[in-house]
């Protein structure tokens, strides 16, 4: 059918439709650390009334989920797949 063209893509954030596997199990993982790093920067500022302490758990916490996301951004690029905006 598309023979000669690529292939169909769902938007140009999220790649091909037809990702292989392990580039759709990568993509899931970075999407899933992406909203935890979110979520966790959040926290910081749900815990500035906590004081000091819970504000410097939170910004560690946040900081490693950060780490892992860009992780998994990494290997991501390194097959090929950009998801940055």
């Amino acid at each position: 059918m598309n023979a000669g063209k690529p292939a169909p893509t769902m938007a140009a954030h999220e790649g091909p439709v037809n990702a292989s596997a392990p580039h759709a199990a990568l993509i899931a993982a970075y999407r899933r650390a992406e909203a935890d790093a979110v979520h966790k920067t959040g926290l910081i500022k749900a815990l500035a009334k906590k004081g000091p302490g819970a504000i410097q758990t939170a910004m560690v916490t946040a900081a490693k989920a950060d780490k892992r996301r860009d992780s998994f951004a990494k290997k991501l690029k390194a097959v090929g797949v950009d998801l940055t905006d």
